[in-house]
């Protein structure tokens, strides 16, 4: 809060106090600088002040207007009537938004420099030159040129798709109204239907209740496994423990959409599984079957820690090698049995190093779109809107999306999925000794 005010105060300071130069580039974009004979700074500050008023007069203005109308004249193809692209629009609205935040930030960088100038001439210095600017970003300003081109990778690449889903949550684009069909904004209409509508809602709710239980069943079934496994190979009695610590690192090397197909041709009909079990003279057993439901989720639970618990291992195996051996030898002499020194001393330290991997883990798990796509993929099941009883909610996005178009309820579910997984991470993690304790183990 003080930090925020003291933020506050320095930009009033540049507004109110800052003289004729600092009023020159809050007028013109490097006017300031030029008057203080900074040459090339002011020329850099006004090219991209020219750069943004062309962007904006060619088409920058006329894109904001159709993020907000998304369109206002529908397309013929049969006619070769030409009309708006909603979509396109949406897009390249975004991009005039973010471009205008970008030329504000550009706008006030400006002032800033200009005040802080200011202040160095008050205090009897020069101005600095073009060449002694350009060598900060090699020096005091090294982060900033590094930082450079991740941070614009990340805007590209990350925050305008996760922008775009956004904004996508809030129309009605899909099923039958795509381009050259005019989309149009209406509001949490989308969020309405997925939780009232009849279509929508019974399958929400059911994959919603079974991906809480299976995220939360699958990340302690790898966890516990992971760091049994690691108990059990750092005990002094077993032998040749690189070479058992080998057989689930090679499991974790092996591609999970391999492994996951290998399983899937292993619990098939045809499957060396029931070759076994019609050799004892019993039926086949549908294991991935349209009916299997709990055996279904019970084997992908299994493949999954199959997949995840070396992780784990590795990561346990690493931490336990660090542990007190001092605490130990108390417990022991105290009378604490196996049970009570894992409870309290083995398990506290290592969940205080791994609870940013547990929270990391369990969005994974929550959004592991792989597990039953490649197990269990493509069934329909009565009783589901273009799902099955295994599916997650990532799998029901993909269906409802990709597969049947409907673009904007597939936004709103990616939407939904995004809140709780921010919320129960959040939540676990400011509640956890990793976070509030933080100096327990140092």
């Amino acid at each position: 809060m003080k930090k925020k005010k003291m933020r506050t105060e320095g930009v009033s300071q540049m507004f109110l106090h800052g003289g004729k130069n600092v009023r020159a580039s809050m007028c013109l974009m490097g006017l300031g600088q030029l008057l203080y004979g900074q040459i090339g700074k002011g020329l850099l500050y006004l090219f991209v002040l020219a750069l943004a008023v062309f962007y904006f007069v060619q088409r920058g203005f006329a894109d904001i207007a159709g993020l907000i109308t998304l369109g206002t004249k529908e397309a013929d193809t049969w006619l070769g009537i030409e009309g708006d692209n909603s979509v396109i629009m949406l897009l390249m609205g975004i991009l005039s938004v973010i471009a205008a935040i970008c030329l504000l930030v550009c706008y006030l960088s400006n002032v800033k420099d200009a005040y802080e100038t200011q202040k160095i001439c008050e205090r009897g210095g020069k101005p600095a030159s073009f060449r002694e600017d350009l060598k900060q970003f090699l020096d005091k300003k090294f982060y900033k040129t590094v930082l450079f081109l991740p941070i614009l990778g990340v805007c590209v690449f990350n925050i305008l798709p996760i922008i775009f889903m956004i904004a996508i949550a809030f129309t009605n684009y899909g099923g039958t109204i795509v381009p050259p069909k005019l989309v149009d904004w209406v509001g949490g209409s989308n969020f309405v239907k997925l939780a009232t509508l009849s279509q929508f809602s019974p399958t929400f709710l059911k994959i919603l209740s079974w991906n809480i239980i299976w995220a939360v069943l699958s990340t302690a079934l790898n966890y516990f496994a992971g760091l049994g496994l690691a108990l059990l190979l750092n005990k002094d009695c077993v032998k040749g423990k690189a070479l058992w610590r080998a057989f689930p690192v090679l499991a974790y090397a092996v591609p999970g959409f391999i492994t996951l197909l290998g399983f899937k041709f292993m619990f098939s009909y045809g499957g060396p599984i029931n070759q076994i079990i019609t050799g004892m003279g019993q039926k086949a057993v549908g294991f991935l079957d349209i009916d299997a439901k709990w055996i279904a989720r019970l084997i992908g639970l299994l493949v999954n820690a199959w997949i995840s618990v070396p992780s784990i291992m590795l990561l346990a195996t690493g931490l336990l090698s660090n542990r007190d051996a001092s605490q130990m030898e108390s417990a022991k002499i105290d009378g604490a049995n196996a049970f009570q020194q894992f409870r309290h001393i083995t398990l506290p330290f290592v969940l205080f190093s791994t609870t940013p991997v547990l929270i990391s883990q369990f969005i994974g798990n929550f959004n592991n779109f792989g597990i039953f796509f490649f197990l269990r993929g493509g069934l329909y099941i009565d009783g589901y809107f273009l799902a099955s009883d295994t599916d997650l909610l990532i799998n029901w996005l993909y269906n409802l999306s990709i597969n049947n178009n409907y673009y904007s309820i597939g936004a709103t579910i990616s939407l939904v999925i995004f809140v709780i997984t921010s919320l129960i991470s959040l939540s676990i993690y400011t509640g956890s000794a990793s976070y509030r304790e933080e100096d327990t183990f140092r």
